[in-house]
């Protein structure tokens, strides 16, 4: 199965050219159960990463543009009076597939991002008091763009908690913009997937059961324990999430054992947006926080 996604990994790196590091990173936010956070300027390829990762394991996709007048029952879906059985029935909304991508969360309102809290924390909407489950495996990918853009809000505390991850593609550089302007990318229209989501849904049952020592417990303690002496320090959520993403990382590099070095590739991944990074030393708050652990042990 690993092989079959480093397949699946080289594949996406052949539609995002130049971006290996961050497909690394979606794929083991994707195993480790999470929903990701893509911030960055319009053009990127947020959706191009978005549609690959479903591609790639067979996986349902709907995307949803989050505009300022957008409703929580256009997500969601309603109940419709049915003349053949004279009788209300559910019609679904969007947000019943398997991945969905929420583009430009942040200029919607704050009623429709709760709509979207319930589902990435439950796995299931309300609508009209009835409580109706969503397909598996659930994975929401939200893009947003710069504060500094017209219409855009930050997202509370609460729904950026509920993403794993927050990357950002960022410009490619000289040679990988070259190859893509010559066309020498795969389109998406010839991805075909080599994955199925059953495969997902097992990958991620063989990640939960990666062995995790003592000394890795301790090091992820002592990282979440420096973060809260700011007062935004990292939920025990968040540390749930840095160990299960450290375990996904440590899984596709094909490792037996948990290291040190496995959190640490995906602690600024998974804490960076949770954390106040008001100050600034040519370091992410991440950075700083790794060194000062590292020092210390």
């Amino acid at each position: 199965m690993l092989e079959k996604l480093k397949t699946t990994i080289s594949k996406i790196n052949q539609v995002l050219l130049g971006k290996e590091e961050t497909v690394f990173l979606a794929i083991t936010c994707l195993l480790a159960k999470g929903h990701l956070l893509l911030e960055d300027t319009p053009g990127m390829g947020k959706t191009t990463l978005a549609e690959s990762l479903a591609k790639s394991f067979g996986l349902d996709f709907n995307r949803v543009h989050f505009t300022s007048d957008l409703l929580p029952a256009d997500l969601t879906g309603v109940e419709i009076l049915d003349s053949k059985i004279s009788n209300f029935c559910f019609k679904p909304g969007p947000m019943f597939t398997q991945v969905l991508l929420a583009d430009e969360i942040n200029r919607t309102s704050p009623r429709t991002q709760s709509a979207l809290l319930e589902a990435m924390c439950n796995y299931r909407v309300s609508v009209d008091g009835k409580s109706h489950t969503l397909p598996k495996p659930f994975f929401v990918i939200a893009s947003q763009n710069s504060l500094d853009q017209t219409g855009t809000s930050p997202l509370p505390e609460s729904q950026l908690d509920r993403f794993l991850m927050r990357l950002s593609l960022g410009f490619p550089d000289r040679q990988s913009e070259e190859s893509l302007l010559k066309g020498l990318n795969i389109s998406l229209e010839n991805f075909k997937n080599n994955l199925s989501p059953q495969d997902l849904i097992d990958i991620q049952l063989e990640v939960d059961k990666f062995p995790i020592s003592e000394s890795i417990i301790d090091y992820v303690l002592d990282l979440v324990a420096v973060t809260r002496r700011n007062t935004k320090g990292l939920s025990p959520r968040a540390a749930k999430g840095l160990l299960h993403a450290s375990k996904a990382w440590a899984y596709l590099k094909g490792s037996k054992i948990l290291t040190p070095d496995h959190v640490k590739s995906v602690f600024e991944a998974v804490a960076e947006h949770r954390l106040d990074s008001g100050y600034r030393q040519n370091k992410s708050y991440s950075q700083i926080i790794l060194s000062e652990v590292d020092g210390i042990r």
